[in-house]
C-alpha cells in the first residue's frame, strides 16, 4: 500500500472513530416542540406567535447528520497535513462535549472553526495537550463577534483601549461617560459593534484578556484611530462645552492573557495549510 493510501486509511480510520460519537451524544430532535406546545395552549394568540418566531431555530439546530459531515469535511480538512502517525482517537472529555455543542452553534461559521480547530488540535498528537477540556465551555460563552475579535488579536496581538472621563476643572474628580473605546470592532468584522466594550468585558471575565489598566501603549499614533474616530470627537466636544468640565482621555490596551495564548493556539489559529 502506498503512503498516500496509508495516510488515507488512517485519518479515515480516526475521523470515523470521532464521528461514531455523535451517535453518543443525545441528539434531541424534538426538544423545542413541546415547550411550543405547551406555551401554545397557555397563551392562546401569543403562543402562536412564540410558536411562528421559535420555527426557525428547528431549522438551525443541527441533527447528527449534519455533525457528522461537518466532522467528516472541516475537521479532515484541518489534519490534511498531519502525519499519519500523528492522528489519533481525541480524548472524549474534549470531542463529546464539543460535538454537542454544534448542535446550537454549527450555523455560526466564527464559533464552529473554533470547534473544529479544537477537535483538529485534539485528533493531533503533538498538539493534543493544549487541547483542555474547559475550552468547550469558553466556546460556548463566547458570541460570534467575540470570536472574530480573538482572530483579530492573533494578528495584532494588542487593542489599543480609551475611557473617556467628563473631568471637573476645579479639580473635583470626574466619571468615566464611556469605557472600552477602541476600533477592534470595526478591525475584526463585527457585527454589533456597539456592543465592543461588552464583548470586552466577557474576555476579560473569562480569562482570555489582560486588561491592565495602569499601562499604555508609547508608539507615537497608536491611539490617534481612536481618538479622532467621529464620535469620540463628538463626545469631547460635547463635554468641552460643559461648564467647568472638559474631556479626558484614560489610555490603556487589551493583550492575550496566558489562557488566552493556550486558547487562541487550540482553538483560534487556522489549522488549514491551503
Amino acid at each position: 500500500m502506498s503512503e498516500s493510501n496509508d495516510k488515507e486509511s488512517t485519518v479515515e480510520g480516526t475521523i470515523n472513530a470521532v464521528s461514531g460519537l455523535v451517535e453518543k451524544v443525545p441528539v434531541y430532535e424534538d426538544a423545542i416542540r413541546p415547550l411550543a406546545k405547551e406555551t401554545g395552549k397557555a397563551l392562546g394568540t401569543v403562543g402562536k406567535t412564540v410558536n411562528a418566531a421559535l420555527m426557525p431555530i428547528r431549522g438551525l439546530v443541527w441533527g447528527m447528520e449534519q455533525i457528522e459531515e461537518f466532522v467528516q469535511t472541516k475537521v479532515t480538512k484541518k489534519l490534511e497535513n498531519v502525519p499519519p502517525e500523528n492522528i489519533q482517537t481525541p480524548d472524549p472529555a474534549v470531542a463529546g462535549p464539543a460535538i454537542e455543542s454544534l448542535r446550537f452553534t454549527g450555523h455560526k461559521e466564527s464559533l464552529s472553526d473554533l470547534y473544529a480547530n479544537l477537535l483538529a488540535t485534539s485528533m493531533d498528537s503533538t498538539t493534543a495537550k493544549t487541547a483542555h477540556p474547559g475550552f468547550v465551555e469558553i466556546i460556548r460563552n463566547l458570541s460570534g463577534d467575540e470570536a472574530k475579535i480573538l482572530s483579530h488579536l492573533v494578528k495584532v496581538q494588542v487593542v489599543p483601549l480609551v475611557d473617556i472621563r467628563r473631568e471637573s476643572t476645579e479639580g473635583k474628580g470626574g466619571v468615566v461617560v464611556s469605557s472600552y473605546v477602541s476600533t477592534v470592532g470595526h478591525d475584526s468584522g463585527c457585527e454589533h459593534r456597539d456592543l465592543v466594550s461588552t464583548y470586552l468585558k466577557n474576555l476579560e471575565r473569562l480569562g482570555l484578556i489582560d486588561i491592565p489598566r495602569d499601562k499604555h501603549l508609547v508608539k507615537e499614533g497608536v491611539y490617534d484611530r481612536i481618538l479622532n474616530d467621529p464620535p469620540v470627537k463628538k463626545i469631547e466636544e460635547q463635554l468641552n462645552a460643559l461648564e467647568k468640565h472638559q474631556a479626558k482621555f484614560e489610555k490603556y490596551y487589551a493583550t492575550p492573557s496566558a489562557l488566552g495564548e493556550l486558547f487562541i493556539s487550540a482553538c483560534v489559529n487556522s489549522r488549514d495549510k491551503t
